[in-house]
């Protein structure tokens, strides 16, 4: 039966397990996205998320022709997926949107980069031509994230009758960070994108760096032609363009959603039992020390390393908050299949175990870092936390500045970032700081920890009520009625 609503994205909402007998079996899919997702589409007639398989079990379970209601894998071979996966999407266009590419040595953009890119456009093929399949006559289609760019082009080929969003989950590259990728493959990627009658990002700052860089290929004449209007992101702007397809002249609108948190649901895993337990394995450790609490990926842009430097900084400046306080470190292995990321997670490690070495007593550990994936223990670190954390140098988003407000049982004072997608919400109660000031990021710890009881628990509330303003299945919801609208 063809769907009337469909979602696509890299990841799924279940994933399957492959016993030693040949017996698959699914478990629900993780994160934050997955969990607003799967619960706005069950809200939704003939809804239908289409996905890669990402194992073995996954593949297997496609090929066995096993599946589940409302959702599509598809099983893509697993080189072109690892080419397209890690070698563009995670190495090139995630690089490229954070800025964190180290310019003497990076990018590259040689053979190698060009065959990748061809696994890439296959990739993203595969998805578009099943969603032209799946879709119904007029159906909307909700895209996911930079690993699927192209796929609203294609399918505008495809199915000029849908209606198409995508939605960017990470910031959007400066044109200077923008201006380093091939002007033809930069070319293909505003074609994609701009396939879209609606282009999704979680801030303005992001929306604005994707209509500048709409403008500046239209101005180098190596784009096709279209315009660009409403230079004030408050004006409601969008993109008009010419397609290469069957539509003649269409616009793109450029729109704002900015992700929250569904607070009820997230105090409600706070306080499962194991978590309980959880936070009095950390309350026994700890004792009556104040807690400093981050939630990571072992992920380049998450500024582990300088947040760590900052901690250490801390102490030896303000000396009077040794064996007063400990700062609990959940840093989730990311990407270890990527050299630079393994690195990284070695530098984490390193340096927590330096600073222990370093400042540590007999009864007091001053860094308890957690390299492992963790969700009970990162709440029950939520719960306990007296300041928070959290200093990328540039996120979509970054959920976890929202989530522990929400979940914090005497409250805490938010040390955000100013590369965070989330300041713009949160910079009144939080205190901010340069990413990259080490210094700026220790006083800004040091006022936390001072900061009074009754100031800390105004500044929750207020953080609380921000973070919960738009939770997942109404960020869906809206977007979703937008798209119709369109």
């Amino acid at each position: 039966m063809a769907s009337q609503v469909l979602v696509a994205a890299n990841r799924g909402p279940l994933s399957y397990l492959l016993a030693d007998d040949g017996t698959l079996t699914t478990r629900r899919g993780g994160g934050g996205l997955v969990s607003g997702l799967s619960a706005a589409l069950a809200r939704q007639p003939e809804a239908l998320w289409i996905c890669a398989a990402l194992s073995e079990a996954d593949r297997e379970a496609v090929r066995r022709g096993v599946s589940e209601p409302g959702v599509r894998m598809l099983d893509i071979d697993p080189t072109t997926y690892d080419d397209a996966y890690n070698g563009i999407a995670n190495s090139v266009l995630w690089f490229t949107h954070h800025h964190l590419y180290d310019i003497p040595r990076e990018p590259v953009f040689d053979a190698e980069f060009r065959r990748r890119w061809e696994s890439y456009v296959a990739y993203n093929r595969a998805f578009a031509r099943a969603l032209a399949q799946e879709a119904g006559e007029g159906a909307a289609v909700l895209v996911q994230d930079y690993h699927l760019a192209l796929v609203p082009g294609e399918l505008r080929e495809l199915r000029p009758d849908l209606k198409i969003s995508h939605f960017t989950h990470t910031p959007w590259a400066s044109r200077e960070f923008l201006d380093m990728l091939p002007d033809d493959i930069r070319a293909q990627l505003m074609w994609g994108m701009l396939g879209a009658d609606v282009v999704g990002f979680h801030t303005w700052a992001w929306a604005h760096s994707f209509m500048t860089a709409a403008q500046l290929d239209d101005e180098r004449g190596i784009a096709e032609p279209k315009t660009v209007a409403g230079a004030d992101p408050r004006d409601a702007p969008y993109i008009e363009k010419m397609t290469r397809g069957p539509v003649p002249h269409r616009r793109t609108t450029v729109a704002v959603y900015p992700l929250g948190v569904d607070g009820d649901e997230l105090r409600a895993l706070a306080h499962r039992p194991e978590v309980n337990d959880k936070l009095a394995a950390l309350r026994a450790e700890i004792g009556d020390r104040r807690a400093i609490v981050r939630v990571d990926r072992t992920e380049l842009s998450k500024n582990i390393v300088r947040g760590l430097l900052a901690y250490r900084e801390l102490l030896t400046e303000h000396p009077e908050w040794r064996g007063r306080v400990v700062h609990l470190a959940s840093a989730y292995p990311s990407r270890q299949d990527l050299a630079v990321y393994r690195s990284y997670t070695e530098a984490v490690r390193e340096l927590a175990a330096q600073i222990n070495e370093e400042l540590g007593t007999e009864d007091w550990q001053p860094v308890l870092v957690s390299v492992k994936d963790d969700f009970a223990r990162s709440l029950a670190a939520y719960r306990l936390a007296d300041v928070a954390l959290v200093n990328p140098v540039r996120d979509g988003m970054n959920l976890v500045a929202k989530e522990i407000p929400v979940v914090s049982d005497a409250g805490c004072v938010l040390v955000l970032s100013t590369g965070a997608g989330a300041y713009g919400e949160l910079r009144e109660d939080a205190l901010t700081v340069n990413p990259y000031d080490v210094s700026e990021t220790a006083g800004a710890l040091h006022a936390a920890l001072a900061m009074p009881a009754e100031e800390r628990a105004e500044r929750t509330k207020r953080l609380a009520s921000a973070a919960t303003a738009l939770p997942p299945t109404a960020w869906f919801t809206a977007q979703l009625a937008a798209l119709r609208a369109a």
